[in-house]
């Protein structure tokens, strides 16, 4: 039977740190010729070695530390070591990581790889080994061909993917881009016939087709196919083109009926839509007197309309134009028949209005006021009045007619009258009258003038002497 391992000797630097009773200096770290046998590796204990000699020389080992009182007797040399546990050796020294294993190295590359021996349908290939062989060996060789060149392809651009429409006139220049390897045959197709090259200019390059039309036209419409072909591969791609044109005239419109102050019309679609679809109608009128015509509807949608406000007493004609997305046709269709709007038991009697009388007696607004004016200085009198028709107006001085002595001035002007005394004396002094008179009757306003003397010292008239 085995005997139990042997105890695990403490180094003399661990006593040493559990005898002291006070903390000491760390104590330097024991030589490695002091650690025991038992804390070496599991797998280098495994081994059978004899204790006298080493694994290799078979010389002499140095004589073994000396056992203490208290430890067991040594196991016999020939029985075998058993590891130490787990246990006492991560006390010591953490267990390392194992080390990983070297990569594998891989072959190199065969060496001088060259064709020979081509035929129709055969070819030798020839190689030497690989100067660096891997280190799993060489298992044998790997054969592979690449076809030269690649499939055509059809690289349709987004904005070709739907309905491609140009108005009759203007110039078309698509670009269809595509790859192949070696350079593909391209050729059209429109609706699955050749395309006309009197009227479709076709360029290729290496990786473009372009479709080019100078000046569209209605037959140019329809759908246009290109095919891409490499020896047995080949690419299509279908684009749709579409030219259009200002629709025609709807086909016919009539009157159907007037009544009130309203005219029904009705019409037909165009015959020629422009090849496009018809989007809406305008809708005109015109009055025979003037001939001038008005849009009373404008991108209407039926075929059938009612035109209100009609003038009592006019006729109309009507016309219709028709739209598209290209824009209103150029001609019309216009109603043979003409809505006239009667005047049915309506008589206009004008209202009778009394004429007012603006005759009026003459009447003075504002009086003359009495006045005082000094000998030798200009004076004037004042008065306003009214009175239709216009009243004739005559100054008085001292009831007797002024006249047209040129000592005074006489003015009437928009109701305004006035007298004006020129360097009055003082025998122009008295009671002034103004008289307006007119087939109504007569009004008068008086006042008094007084004309004063200046009176000079007798210092002053002296000096005047």
């Amino acid at each position: 039977m085995p005997s139990k391992p042997a105890p695990m000797k403490k180094s003399p630097a661990k006593k040493a740190v559990e005898n002291a009773p006070e903390p000491a200096p760390e104590p330097r770290p024991a030589p490695p010729a002091e650690a025991p046998p038992a804390e070496a590796p599991a797998e280098e204990a495994t081994s059978a070695v004899p204790a006298e000699e080493t694994p290799t020389t078979g010389e002499a080992a140095p004589a073994a530390a000396p056992i203490a009182e208290d430890s067991p007797a040594l196991p016999d040399a020939d029985a075998p070591i058993e590891a130490a546990p787990a246990e006492a050796a991560l006390i010591e020294e953490p267990q390392k990581a194992p080390t990983p294993p070297p990569p594998a190295v891989p072959s190199s590359a065969p060496l001088n790889v060259s064709v020979d021996d081509v035929n129709d349908s055969s070819l030798t290939i020839k190689w030497k080994t690989p100067e660096t062989v891997g280190s799993s060996g060489l298992s044998g060789y790997t054969v592979e061909y690449r076809k030269d060149g690649n499939k055509p392809k059809v690289r349709l651009p987004r904005s070709l993917r739907s309905r491609y429409v140009k108005k009759v006139g203007e110039q078309i220049n698509l670009v269809v881009p595509f790859i192949g390897k070696p350079k593909p045959a391209v050729s059209w197709l429109k609706d699955g016939q050749p395309v006309d090259t009197k009227r479709v200019n076709i360029r290729n390059s290496d990786r473009d087709s372009i479709l080019f039309i100078r000046s569209a036209q209605r037959e140019d419409s329809g759908i246009y196919e290109m095919t891409v072909k490499v020896e047995s591969f080949e690419d299509k791609a279908a684009l749709a083109i579409q030219t259009v044109d200002l629709p025609g005239p709807p086909s016919s419109v009539k009157l159907v009926d007037a009544w009130g102050f309203n005219a029904a019309l009705e019409w037909t679609p165009p015959k020629d839509n422009g090849n496009s679809d018809i989007t809406g109608y305008t809708v005109q009128k015109a009055d025979k007197k003037t001939g001038e015509w008005f849009t009373v509807l404008e991108h209407y949608h039926r075929l059938t309309a009612t035109v209100s406000d009609l003038i009592m007493g006019n006729s109309y004609l009507f016309r219709v134009f028709s739209e598209n997305q290209v824009g209103r046709s150029e001609s019309s269709a216009v109603t043979k028949k003409v809505a006239t709007i009667q005047k049915t038991g309506i008589v206009y009697k004008p209202p009778e209005y009394q004429e007012h009388d603006f005759s009026e007696a003459p009447k003075f607004t504002t009086p003359l006021i009495d006045r005082a004016a000094t000998v030798g200085y200009t004076t004037k009198l004042l008065c306003s009045v009214r009175g239709c028709p216009k009243p004739k107006i005559e100054w008085l001085k001292n009831q007797m007619i002024i006249g047209n002595d040129p000592k005074f001035r006489q003015i009437s002007n928009q109701g305004i009258c006035s007298l004006e005394i020129r360097k009055p004396c003082s025998f122009d002094g008295g009671v002034y009258t103004c008289r307006a008179k007119n087939a109504q009757g007569e009004a008068v306003v008086s006042c008094k003038l007084e004309v004063k003397q200046v009176i000079l010292p007798e210092a002053d008239k002296e000096k005047g002497k």
